[in-house]
Order: C-alpha cells, then sequence, then structure tokens
C-alpha cells in the first residue's frame, strides 16, 4: 500500500513541516495548484488532495497549467490523467513560451516566459477568487536558484517557502520546499506517473541546467553539502558580506 511506503512517509513529514512552519494552509483558503505535467507539479496536487481527507482544516484546490504555446501539446493527456484521479484542470492556452524564444525578445528565454506565466497564474487565480498559489518547487530547486542568483544576477537571494504579493492578497506557497528532488523522483516512480515531456526548446541547455550539474559533482563528493548549503540559506552572518 503506497501510504505504508518509507517514500511516501519522508514526502508527507517533509511537507508537513513546511505547512507548518510557515502556516501555509488556513481553513476556508482557495488554492490555485500550478500544474505543469512534471513530477514535481503532480506530486503537490497528489500531496495536497490526499491531506484534504485527514485534518481538521478545510480547503479547496483549483489545477491549472498553462500552456506555452509548443508543438507537441500534451493538455489533452494532462486533463485526462487529471479527470481520471479526481483533480479538475483548467488549461490556459498562451504563446508565452514561442514569444520568450523569438528573436525580438532580448532577455533569457527562461526568464520571460516565468515571468509572463507567473503574471497569468495570479490573473486566473484572482478570477477563482483564490488566495493562495502553490509551485512545485523542491528544495533543489531552491538551492539552484541561490546559485542561479549569484552567479547571474549578482545577488544572495532565493526563492522563499512562503511570500505575499499585492499587499497581501495573495499568497504563494511551496510546500514541496523541504523535500529533496530524488523523494519526490521515487514517488513518482512509486505513483507511475505518465511522462509528459518537456516541449521547450531550453529545457536541456538552460542556466539552471548548468548549475544543477555542477552542484550535483559537489555533493557526490561530500553528502554533507547539500544540507549544508539549505541550512546557510537561514544562517546568514550579514556582518561578514560587503556593504
Amino acid at each position: 500500500m503506497l501510504k505504508n511506503s518509507y517514500t511516501y512517509k519522508v514526502l508527507n513529514r517533509k511537507v508537513g513541516k513546511a505547512l507548518h512552519r510557515y502556516d501555509m494552509i488556513s481553513d476556508g483558503d482557495r488554492i490555485l495548484v500550478g500544474l505543469s505535467g512534471g513530477k514535481d507539479s503532480l506530486t503537490l496536487m497528489w500531496i495536497l488532495n490526499e491531506r484534504r481527507f485527514r485534518i481538521p482544516i478545510n480547503y479547496k484546490l483549483f489545477a491549472v497549467y498553462i500552456d506555452p504555446g509548443f508543438d507537441k501539446d500534451f493538455s489533452g493527456a494532462l486533463v485526462a490523467y487529471c479527470n481520471e484521479n479526481g483533480f479538475s484542470l483548467k488549461i490556459e492556452h498562451t504563446d508565452y513560451g514561442i514569444v520568450a524564444h523569438s528573436p525580438q525578445n532580448l532577455e533569457n528565454p527562461c526568464f520571460l516566459c516565468s515571468r509572463l506565466r507567473r503574471k497569468r497564474i495570479f490573473e486566473i487565480a484572482d478570477e477563482l477568487n483564490c488566495n493562495k498559489v502553490a509551485l512545485g518547487h523542491n528544495k533543489d530547486d531552491i538551492i539552484e536558484t541561490l546559485f542561479l542568483n549569484i552567479c547571474y544576477a549578482g545577488e544572495i537571494s532565493t526563492m522563499l517557502p512562503s511570500q505575499s504579493f499585492f499587499q497581501n492578497k495573495f499568497t504563494l506557497i511551496r510546500p514541496l520546499a523541504f523535500v529533496d528532488e530524488d523523494v519526490i523522483r521515487r514517488f513518482a516512480n512509486e505513483m507511475n506517473y505518465p511522462g509528459f515531456d518537456n516541449p521547450c526548446p531550453s529545457a536541456k541547455v538552460s542556466k539552471r541546467r548548468e548549475i544543477k550539474m555542477i552542484l550535483k559533482q559537489l555533493y557526490e563528493r561530500n553528502k554533507k553539502v547539500k544540507g549544508n548549503i539549505f541550512r546557510a540559506m537561514s544562517h546568514v552572518k550579514t556582518e561578514y558580506l560587503l556593504k
């Protein structure tokens, strides 16, 4: 049985820890869950839905997929999968990915596409009267973002597990913030998630992928490095930073 698996227990414990520490979900919340078809967002939707039936907090979930407009659109298959598993999914067809990779765009394509998708997510949250937006970023994503910002933005910052936007109208939450990507990968295998291949042409050549490979080498040399980096983000000695 899935709930007796070690992977599920680790996932559930880590998600519960993040939800509790950052007070992510309250009674009566309407939560938009950003689905991409990847293992992270599918795991996020599953665990948030599963928790609804065993905790004394009432909240509603609204899954949304922002289609970036590339060929090999899998939105129909994703809708079918969600319906089979008791989720309703709203599809928003856009040309954000095409625009971001056009010659007219002078910015990083990933940056522009992400910004456009995030803007639309908040607009849909407003349309659905949602006060929370849940995204599937995990522990590895948060560490990688720290190094991306250091190397390419010249600042020390990362994604927050919980963050308010638009004068507290919305709160963006990341319930998988304490979950290692390896745990999510094992859980996805146990769940036998369908494979929705990312059609983005930058998926395999992005700066994030470069950072991921560098960090992987560090982790392989010393198993304590990953945990130390993650803890360091909440143990900052500003007096020893340049001013």
